[in-house]
């Protein structure tokens, strides 16, 4: 998979080709990650990018020509299927289910915004969706395109060590992720859960789902109701309840 970011700070994407999972990924051939500074597609000998909001107002706007120009370059270099999303507060929530179905497309194209945003004509004309990683404002879509390179990365056949981690993970079955435990068995007086210690895989995986469900509705209720839930979960979810209500 190919990812191409609109930017005007490159080097903060470039980095991410040298650590952790999208390093990997990348030095495995997985994917391939580029970067795209709208500054090298102005005429003018100042590279202006920017300019004043009509109507008035503080800040700037990034201009159109440059971010289009931008994005036509990206999407020369990949043959395939292009899509192009523009980070924002305005955008759609950005869920596990979104993430995995942008696995799909073989190229994901992400504009990253800055100053008080883009010119709109280049939303309308130019990308196919806006997303947003939280109710929150940052400075640019930088940190914002790197999270969801991370994220998408880590879905890819043959990333992760192990190819079962990333469906265990939190929201990959519309649940919070359940507790983990490593050595020393004990740390102080707090002891990890006999049942892990049991060998016992199919209570190991009943207890883990009445964590998950558990934990969920503890701290992401809102989830829980998204979700249906079978008659085992319903179980398991009842028995974490009444055990919290006794303690």
């Amino acid at each position: 998979m190919r990812f191409d970011v609109i930017t005007l700070f490159p080097e903060m994407i470039q980095s991410a080709n040298g650590y952790g999972v999208t390093g990997r990924a990348k030095d495995r051939g997985i994917i391939e990650l580029s970067a795209w500074n709208p500054r090298d597609y102005t005429s003018d000998k100042h590279r202006t990018v920017d300019d004043r909001p009509y109507g008035g107002g503080p800040g700037m706007v990034l201009k159109y020509q440059p971010l289009h120009d931008a994005l036509t370059a990206a999407k020369q270099v990949s043959s395939g299927s292009a899509r192009v999303v523009y980070l924002s507060p305005q955008g759609k929530p950005i869920t596990q289910a979104l993430l995995a179905e942008a696995c799909e497309v073989s190229q994901l194209i992400l504009v990253a915004g800055r100053y008080e945003g883009v010119d709109e004509r280049f939303v309308d004309l130019d990308c196919d969706e806006e997303w947003s990683i939280g109710d929150y404002v940052i400075s640019g879509g930088e940190l914002a395109a790197l999270v969801v390179i991370d994220a998408i990365t880590r879905l890819l056949p043959g990333v992760l060590g192990d190819e079962e981690s990333a469906q265990h993970d939190s929201y990959m079955n519309g649940l919070l992720d359940f507790p983990h435990f490593t050595r020393p068995e004990r740390i102080s007086a707090s002891q990890v859960p006999d049942v892990l210690l049991s060998g016992n895989h199919s209570d190991i995986n009943r207890w883990r789902m009445k964590q998950a469900l558990g934990r969920t509705w503890q701290r992401r209720p809102d989830l829980l109701k998204k979700k249906e839930l079978t008659l085992e979960q319903e179980k398991l979810l009842n028995e974490f309840i009444r055990q919290v209500e006794l303690n």
